[in-house]
């Protein structure tokens, strides 16, 4: 995860901002969660129990009050302390939106500014633009359904005329 989203280029409290989603002062378990990628469809095939272990982990090093929120208070102490986010061996980790994350796992680590349409062709960059050509098909979909006055798809069976 260091490596990929650039954690040291980042201070200790540029770090916990950049990971407290909701901008509330404090790191819920669902942030947690996010953070190490564990609300990311790549990581749906992760146990229960994985996603557990992960939350309390961190807890256990930086919920020094035990009140089910990491603060800042309490990550800047620790990491002063010389405690870091554990590696729970489940790959870098999940924070932007998709353009972002296929940018820092994907791009930068095996393209370049030179690179040209042609050599983008390992499977992640496949299944990158595979995802946008659906998301598009789906938006013309739609604005094509949106000049109907009616949609006939939308009215259940039984009151269609046969």
């Amino acid at each position: 995860m260091a490596e990929e989203h650039h954690i040291g280029n980042f201070d200790p409290s540029s770090f916990f901002t950049l990971h407290d989603f909701d901008s509330d002062g404090g790191w819920t378990p669902n942030e947690v969660r996010r953070m190490y990628g564990l609300e990311d469809e790549s990581t749906k095939d992760v146990s229960k129990e994985k996603r557990e272990e992960v939350t309390r982990g961190v807890f256990k090093l930086f919920d020094t009050d035990h009140n089910g929120v990491v603060e800042r208070a309490e990550w800047m102490d620790r990491v002063a302390k010389g405690v870091v986010l554990p590696d729970f061996g489940l790959g870098p980790g999940h924070h932007g939106d998709d353009e972002y994350e296929y940018e820092i796992h994907h791009f930068e680590k095996f393209h370049d500014e030179n690179t040209r349409e042609e050599d983008l062709n390992h499977p992640e960059d496949i299944a990158h633009f595979a995802k946008h050509d659906r998301e598009e098909a789906a938006a013309e979909h739609l604005e094509e359904l949106e000049k109907r006055q009616v949609v006939e798809e939308n009215i259940p069976q039984k009151f269609r005329r046969h």
